[in-house]
């Protein structure tokens, strides 16, 4: 038997390996606090059976997987909490995609993994996400949680604004999103609290805020929204009676008292050079059913930079290919956090800068070179207790206009020379500096 206590180096809780569903709405109903919100939907519906093949699938899984790690890379911290959904910003990053031409669909494609073409990468989302959506059908609950992982996608378009129409249909047909229309031009805060509002709906009221104050302006045009929920109950619980105290030895070599929460039970195990990697599955339709599980690589004392700065999809797969049953002893801490990121920065240094310039090109959205992405901006919500495990997260997409130009500030509170010329000419009629107006 092998005991496991989860030291710092800690928790790495590598994946959530969101495998699993009970419900996948592609296309979001408006609720009765979007009555106002005028849906220009494509005349195309959402398609329930695309036809995918299986090595069309398995190239986007694994595509998808190498971004999560290349993204982990880029995301860590030593010495902080981290949290994500790459497959939210997937998908939110796809719906971008559809839109993008020339070197920025180039650089995208390469940093978000995508190896299918444009025609059979949106059509691969679909399935996967149909695929989901029946993992979870007839889940009983469970300590009074309900087997759940809600997607949901939604764009919203300034009013009156042109988008392509094939655009349109591509995220209708195969991410099941209208196009909602606001107003960013004349009341950009009242667009983005109803964007806010709709990611909390979505995420049932655990990420708030996604979009923060200024993130919209009159120069935004499109936003696109991706947010996932997870809710589900380990497949062996833990009792609470066995919860007790206990040490958590940080990086500093200090150490911190959390709940730490005991069991014993047959698990997958694997350990490897500097690490051990545990896999907790999550209950399914029934007791025989673990879709869905959360896997944890545990470095050893003093090598968690070495263990965790080798982490690519290679070695990641190698560790779950590992896995075998073996009588584990667990402690693993409670814990809930949560995690914000704007991913301008990590996304341009992976390779796709120009999509965040003026040299973009996402002509395939209306037509034009004038869209650039301003922002994209992710959120992520965990908790992890004796019960189960529930998180939330949502990914929005910033488009904005390069030819409307944003206003310069300029505030002249400090000495400074001026002139006065002749335009026509160019003769300078007057110079001089002003370094104290008061006098």
């Amino acid at each position: 038997m092998i005991r496991i206590t989860f030291r710092m180096a800690a928790a790495l809780a590598l994946a959530l390996l969101l495998a699993g569903a009970s419900s996948c709405d592609w296309l979001d109903d408006l609720s009765r606090a979007d009555q106002d919100i005028t849906l220009a939907q494509s005349d195309k519906p959402h398609d329930t059976e695309p036809q995918v093949t299986q090595n069309e699938m398995d190239a986007l899984v694994a595509g998808n997987s190498a971004f999560a790690l290349d993204l982990y890379q880029a995301l860590r911290i030593q010495d902080e909490n981290l949290f994500y959904s790459p497959f939210s910003i997937s998908i939110a990053l796809a719906m971008t995609y559809a839109g993008a031409r020339e070197e920025t669909e180039l650089q995208m494609g390469q940093v978000l993994r995508f190896s299918l073409p444009q025609d059979r990468l949106h059509p691969a989302f679909n399935a996967l996400g149909l695929e989901l959506a029946s993992r979870g059908e007839g889940a009983v609950a469970e300590r009074g949680r309900r087997f759940q992982l809600k997607l949901a996608n939604a764009i919203w378009g300034q009013r009156d604004y042109t988008f392509l129409p094939e655009f349109l249909d591509v995220l209708s047909v195969h991410y099941g999103a209208g196009l909602r229309l606001l107003d960013f031009a004349s009341d950009p805060e009242a667009s983005r609290l109803t964007i806010n509002e709709w990611v909390s709906r979505q995420t049932e009221g655990k990420i708030e805020d996604l979009l923060p104050p200024s993130s919209i302006t009159p120069t935004t045009t499109l936003v696109l929204t991706n947010a996932i929920y997870f809710n589900a109950a380990w497949h062996y619980p833990f009792e609470e009676k066995n919860t007790t105290e206990g040490a958590f030895h940080l990086l500093d070599q200090s150490q911190v008292s959390v709940p730490m929460m005991h069991q014993r039970e047959s698990f997958a195990y694997a350990q490897g050079d500097g690490y051990q990697a545990v896999e907790l599955p999550y209950r399914g339709k029934d007791e025989a059913t673990t879709d869905v599980s959360m896997v944890i690589v545990l470095p050893q004392a003093g090598r968690f930079e070495e263990v965790a700065g080798s982490l690519d999809a290679q070695k990641v797969q190698a560790i779950l290919a590992d896995l075998q049953p073996q009588a584990v002893e667990l402690a693993l801490p409670k814990f809930s956090f949560e995690a914000s990121f704007n991913l301008n920065d990590p996304l341009g240094a992976l390779g796709m800068p120009i999509a965040f310039t003026g040299s973009a090109n996402f002509s395939g959205m209306d037509g034009t070179r004038d869209l650039f992405i301003s922002d994209v901006v992710h959120k992520a919500f965990v908790a992890v207790d004796e019960a189960g495990t529930e998180a939330a997260a949502a990914t929005a997409v910033i488009i904005g206009r390069t030819s409307v130009e944003t206003p310069v500030e300029v505030t002249v509170d400090r000495p400074f020379v001026f002139l006065i010329r002749d335009i026509p000419t160019g003769a300078i009629l007057f110079m001089g500096q002003v370094v104290n107006p008061a006098v």
